[in-house]
């Protein structure tokens, strides 16, 4: 059986990942919307955006709009696999799960 992503596994990560991952590959969201698509705070989100762009999941980028500052989250390609296989790992539990009498 494939193993979970520990990093990907906690619920607002996976809710983060899920959403860019639903993008094409080279888009990416813009943090007020991350954070209305996840109902996520800003600091939990921010904390949970840093574990992923340490893991190499995420890349952000900060920039200013006029003199407003702006940060955009992209999956990176190590990210799009990562949930890919952490994906396949739930479907293989679900499978699991469903041929159990």
């Amino acid at each position: 059986m494939a193993e979970l992503d520990d990093i990907i596994h906690q619920p607002l990560r996976l809710r983060i990942m899920a959403a860019l991952n639903a993008l094409p590959a080279t888009a990416g969201l813009e943090f007020a919307r991350l954070k209305k698509l996840t109902g996520a705070t800003d600091g939990n989100l921010g904390a949970h955006i840093e574990t992923l762009s340490k893991a190499g999941y995420v890349a952000v980028d900060k920039a200013f709009v006029g003199k407003k500052p702006q940060t955009t989250v992209t999956a990176t390609a190590a990210g799009r696999g990562a949930f890919a296989r952490h994906v396949a790992a739930l479907q293989e539990i679900i499978a699991a799960s469903a041929r159990q009498p």
